[in-house]
């Protein structure tokens, strides 16, 4: 039975002025399936093409905490510890200038750990 989620990507911008970006990762959570879970996806060479000079390893620790926090691992520190909905909402609100959530997005779906997967190779890439 299919059952609904909500997802969100990450995205880096590294210049808000030139308004450009790149997805870098994909979050999606299902309350009903009992699922939050992260995907990240960073292409450093494509981001230092749209970004010279970029603090890649800025990038990849953001991502990092982001996708710790989703699962719930330590290292995600205190927010990792609270109910799965409340880190989702923490994950997709705007936190950060450099690494930024797009809209949230809604679906159906049946297995949420394949349906993340495809947003992942989707809509952020290899």
């Amino acid at each position: 039975m299919s059952e609904a989620y909500q997802y969100a990507l990450w995205r880096v911008v590294p210049d808000a002025l030139r308004g450009e970006q790149l997805n870098v990762g994909v979050v999606l959570y299902s309350p009903r399936l009992r699922f939050l879970g992260a995907e990240v996806r960073l292409e450093e060479a494509r981001l230092l093409l749209v970004a010279p000079g970029l603090d890649v390893e800025t990038v990849r620790a953001a991502l990092a905490l982001r996708a710790a926090v989703a699962a719930g691992a330590p290292d995600g520190g205190e927010l990792a510890s609270l109910p799965a909905s409340e880190r989702f909402g923490w994950l997709v609100a705007p936190a950060s200038t450099l690494v930024q959530p797009g809209p949230v997005h809604t679906g159906l779906c049946e297995d949420a750990a394949a349906t993340l997967a495809h947003l992942a190779a989707t809509l952020v890439g290899s």
